[in-house]
């Protein structure tokens, strides 16, 4: 099987063939492009999700703190706190994996939440640190935004830039190539796209403001995420390429070695759908956060616009992070 997530097929496939028993008090339950469970106790109710890291090696222990708060923060959830488990391969040292908990220790700080727990183990399983965790969320019941709950008129609103997670992982993990493509400049700056890979502030803005869906934009880009909330939604798309904030640094590595964009992993990106995309663009500016209005979500179907061409958008295939890496590797061994 090739790296990177299931298709989407095996994965529905997976999904809906193992559920166990089905709860009332579960509000928001699994599925394609829902990366959250809702739990309803009451008054109130909890947001679960839970992602490893494994294709980045720098940076491992920020990321696995930020993609899975993003998931939380993509309902308008406020994270509490963070489980984390480590599986860490047998040349890995004490120092290896103090390094990844203190910069768990560093975000969870910044992010206002608490490790909670976890497991860790050295094991033969893996041959490079991978690191699981799972981060709690608690909101007042029936606020949590779902990730399907996209309607046909809603504007499709991007907050930041695209491709900030895929350009800071290749830039510190392939350092080595990339400074006979980037300037020093260029390379620090992709570096720096470490700072922006959290989308808690828009996705605690949006919620309060009231919009019908939220995703935060990882494995497939944003195109992926587009195809994960029309999916999950039974809605369609239109989106105009002329309009994707992609990063100026990012735009030159992807085309440096022939990769599309907008289908690179893009932690620190929020997709969010609303009626009213005008107001929400000009409160999230206002706060600071860039954001700009792509598309629109319509009955059926899923296109980009490229000037005179409309594409057709189909599901996700293997993240270019991947398709990058393996180029990048092979650069190495000649």
């Amino acid at each position: 099987m090739k790296v990177g997530k299931l298709n989407w097929d095996e994965l529905k496939d997976l999904i809906d063939s193992s559920r166990g028993k089905t709860r009332d008090d579960v509000r928001i339950k699994s599925g394609v492009g829902e990366d959250c469970c809702v739990i309803n106790y009451g008054d109130h109710e909890c947001a679960l999700s839970t992602d490893p890291i494994t294709g980045a090696s720098e940076n491992s222990g920020r990321l696995a703190v930020h993609i899975n708060c993003n998931d939380v923060a993509s309902t308008g959830v406020e994270p509490i706190g963070i489980l984390v488990t480590i599986l860490a391969p047998e040349y890995a040292s004490m120092d290896d994996i103090k390094r990844v908990m203190k910069e768990i220790d560093e975000e969870a700080r910044k992010l206002n939440i608490e490790v909670l727990g976890g497991h860790t183990e050295v094991t033969k399983a893996v041959n490079r640190m991978v690191i699981s965790c799972t981060v709690v969320g608690k909101a007042k019941s029936g606020t949590a935004v779902p990730t399907s709950g996209a309607k046909v008129g809603d504007d499709i609103i991007i907050t930041k830039d695209l491709c900030l997670e895929g350009a800071c992982i290749i830039a510190n993990d392939y350092e080595d190539i990339l400074g006979g493509i980037l300037t020093a400049g260029e390379l620090e700056e992709a570096k720096s796209y470490m700072e922006q890979i959290s989308v808690v502030p828009e996705g605690m803005i949006a919620g309060e403001f009231g919009v019908n869906s939220m995703h935060d934009i990882t494995e497939g880009g944003v195109l992926g995420a587009l195809w994960e909330v029309a999916d999950a939604s039974g809605k369609g798309f239109v989106v105009y390429k002329d309009r994707m904030p992609v990063a100026a640094v990012a735009r030159k590595i992807c085309g440096s070695f022939g990769i599309d964009p907008l289908k690179l992993i893009s932690s620190g990106s929020m997709l969010i759908t609303c009626s009213r995309g005008g107001e929400l663009v000009k409160l999230l500016q206002d706060k600071g956060i860039k954001a700009a209005t792509i598309g629109k979500i319509v009955d059926f179907g899923g296109y980009l616009v490229d000037g005179a061409e409309r594409v057709e958008v189909l599901p996700p295939e293997r993240d270019e992070l991947f398709v990058l890496a393996d180029k990048l590797n092979d650069i190495r061994e000649v």
